[in-house]
């Protein structure tokens, strides 16, 4: 940026803007088959306090989020993983805001306006992938109001993080749990089209999450065993009266299995996530994703990488029940996805990403709205990912 962002680093600022555009045709099945186009521009700042104001162990941190284009799923797809983990409608928002402070070596603490997704139920592999459901999974994405304080949102909060030891963390943190501050509105974005609207009336998202990192026969592992409990009331989807709290609990694995001994950038990486939650006030009562990634395939390409992602969503038996009670014909249960992507750095601010996802029976096996004499059909989603980092 003409020299800008040395002359702030200089003075413990960090400011970066990323732009994510991405092209996707719905080919067969779904909806309807066609194309669209959606982005987004992330901007942030980072401020190191210890050198721009001398107060040591502090960080503040402050982001911005520009969507623009047409999403894909909403309008194409009706599945329930969603294939670009960009969606979101068109806004330009506050994404977060907040200070975190270090206590002693081993603890820190950070307040502020937060997106969970950035710190808990993560897989260091899974970020690869297109589809959402490979970032903030589909058991939150389904289950909290306005899919939780994740992207495209965020919410008010404080988040705790203890280390023990280099190989281990415990991070744990209440938020508020309605980020659009629309309780049960469904829309909670077009509620909060400029970030920061909170209520603090609805209930409290509590989450906590054990890392461990080891080698497992020298090759470096993580794995996270985690839950989350939220306070509001949950509608039953079968019988309309309310339960009170939520909760999941998850684990997630990341795992290097293999690594080139000519070419130490090339390894071969396995990566699972698994969640559940209770059918009685659940859309999805369980979800899984796992795969494999290859980093540097090609010689020569020591930057891309490539992977293959298999994601389950299972719909509730008390939400099918209240499909079948409202007049459709086919009781939902599985839907699957396979999707498989290479990503590749073409220049140094420039990252170019071909995907093609495929969705077995979409929504679970759902009528298909334009002929409900037939099932929804399975879809074939193809296009391409490009990343520009300034």
């Amino acid at each position: 940026m003409g020299g800008l962002k040395p002359a702030l680093a200089a003075h413990g600022v960090s400011v970066n803007i990323t732009d994510s555009e991405n092209l996707l045709g719905n080919t067969t099945g779904g909806l309807k088959t066609g194309a669209t186009m959606q982005g987004v521009t992330t901007m942030t700042m980072d401020i190191d306090t210890a050198k721009a104001f001398g107060l040591a162990g502090g960080s503040f941190h402050v982001s911005a989020l520009q969507l623009h284009g047409r999403p894909l799923s909403q309008y194409y797809l009706g599945d329930i993983q969603t294939a670009n983990g960009n969606e979101g409608e068109n806004a330009s928002r506050l994404w977060e805001l907040w200070y975190d402070q270090q206590i002693g070596p081993k603890f820190d603490v950070k307040i502020g306006q937060q997106s969970i997704d950035n710190e808990f139920i993560g897989s260091t592999y899974t970020a690869l992938f297109v589809n959402t459901m490979a970032g903030w999974p589909v058991v939150p994405s389904a289950d909290l109001y306005g899919g939780g304080p994740a992207y495209p949102l965020s919410s008010l909060g404080v988040r705790g993080q203890f280390k023990p030891s280099e190989h281990v963390a415990i991070l744990a943190g209440v938020y508020d749990d309605d980020p659009g501050a629309g309780a049960f509105t469904a829309d909670q974005q077009a509620l909060d089209p400029r970030g920061g609207r909170f209520s603090l009336k609805n209930g409290a998202l509590w989450i906590a999450e054990l890392q461990y990192s080891t080698k497992l026969l020298g090759l470096p592992g993580t794995y996270k065993l985690g839950g989350w409990y939220d306070s509001a009331n949950f509608a039953d989807p079968l019988y309309g009266y309310n339960h009170r709290g939520n909760y999941s609990l998850y684990g997630v694995v990341d795992q290097t299995i293999w690594q080139s001994p000519q070419r130490s950038a090339q390894t071969l990486n396995v990566f699972g996530r698994i969640m559940g939650a209770p059918s009685d006030r659940n859309l999805v009562d369980f979800g899984f994703n796992g795969g494999l990634t290859l980093t540097a395939p090609l010689p020569g390409r020591d930057n891309d990488q490539a992977g293959i992602d298999f994601g389950v969503a299972h719909v509730s038996s008390r939400a099918a029940d209240a499909v079948i009670a409202a007049g459709a014909s086919r009781h939902p249960g599985t839907e699957t996805l396979i999707e498989a992507t290479y990503q590749a750095q073409a220049t140094p601010w420039l990252v170019l990403q071909p995907d093609i996802q495929y969705v077995i029976n979409p929504a679970g096996g759902v009528d298909d709205p334009n002929n409900p004499a037939r099932r929804l059909g399975n879809e074939l989603v193809v296009g391409l990912r490009g990343i520009v980092t300034f």
